[in-house]
């Protein structure tokens, strides 16, 4: 899935919740928060598999429930410690919603080795075709097909649900931004 594809996912997913649980929209830090978690396995397994061959495929280390077991919990006690228990519940919700996207239509239908990159190491990530970085795969590892169109419909959903819940974290990261920048004061 790409990255948009990931965003999209986890954005609606979380502003339904956030609107049934709350009856608000998702706030700003959270939102931030959600935004980089549901992108936060690929920058880890993609650059350390494509570019720096570490890793045997581009959804192995940071994609494995494994990580999400020590990663949930240390997750949890950080962010109770640092009084910012919905950041770290949305953090991990996007995170999760990451590899939740990824598992292939072809796992419900019985093809359960399509998701074997959730229990990597144990069991053998599926071969892929290889790439010769993160450039390479955006050229010529991925198709405009279906999969990718829905993607785009996904994203042109989350946008319109972002934008009616108040556009979130837009206004923080253009004030941090500015601040940073010196621009507009």
């Amino acid at each position: 899935m790409w990255p948009w594809g990931h965003l999209a996912v986890a954005y609606v997913l979380y502003s339904i919740a956030v609107h049934r649980q709350f009856g608000r929209s998702p706030r700003a830090v959270p939102t931030i928060a959600l935004a980089i978690g549901s992108q936060t396995p690929d920058l880890i397994d993609k650059p350390l598999a494509w570019n720096f061959g570490v890793l045997p495929g581009g959804r192995t280390f940071a994609h494995s429930l494994f990580v999400v077991a020590f990663l949930v919990p240390v997750v949890i006690v950080v962010a109770d410690r640092l009084d910012g228990r919905m950041v770290g519940a949305a953090f991990l919700a996007g995170y999760c919603l990451h590899l939740l996207a990824d598992v292939p239509p072809a796992f419900f239908s019985g093809t359960f080795e399509a998701a074997a990159f959730l229990l990597w190491p144990v069991l053998e990530q599926p071969p892929e075709a290889p790439v010769a970085g993160i450039f390479d795969a955006i050229l010529h590892y991925y198709e405009l097909g279906t999969y990718e169109w829905v993607q785009f419909g996904l994203f042109a959903v989350a946008i319109v649900a972002w934008y009616l819940d108040g556009m979130p974290g837009l206004g923080l990261v253009r004030t941090s931004l500015e601040r940073r920048l010196g621009v507009g004061s």
